[in-house]
């Protein structure tokens, strides 16, 4: 079982930036902790703050064999038909995560480009939410 987690712009400043709605913790500090509680699955993962990178590594996904995706594409899922395109063209299940409850904020935050084009969206749960995700693909992944 192979699971991609791509996060986008400004999520490598997590427990640095906006400690009231994103935690104190590190993404670096969180992920061998998220693979240490899913032993059954090799979890990469890639960040970038440049949109046509976080569209490569989604294209290249299927080469890679990745049964699904973990993405957050922070502030693009509200604005980039090129990342909702990139995972329309891909067979890889996607599903969408973030840390705040993209609901309860800005009223532009409130709508994403990429939900509908996703198997699932999991939001509001803290970092626990990447957890949520990676579980659902292993148990819906029929290997």
């Amino acid at each position: 079982m192979k699971i991609l987690i791509l996060n986008g712009p400004n999520l490598n400043l997590l427990g640095k930036r906006q400690t009231n709605i994103y935690g104190n913790q590190s993404f670096q500090d969180y992920l061998p902790e998220l693979q240490k509680k899913f032993p059954q699955a090799e979890i990469d993962y890639f960040q970038s703050n440049i949109e046509g990178e976080l569209i490569n590594q989604l294209q290249l996904s299927t080469l890679s064999h990745y049964d699904g995706i973990v993405l957050n594409a922070g502030g693009y899922t509200h604005t980039s038909v090129a990342i909702a395109d990139a995972i329309l063209a891909i067979e890889v299940p996607v599903i969408e995560v973030h840390i705040s409850n993209i609901l309860a904020r800005d009223k532009f935050r409130q709508k994403s480009m990429i939900a509908p084009v996703c198997q699932g969206s999991i939001f509001g749960f803290g970092l626990f939410s990447y957890e949520l995700a990676v579980y659902s693909i292993i148990h819906n992944t029929k290997k």
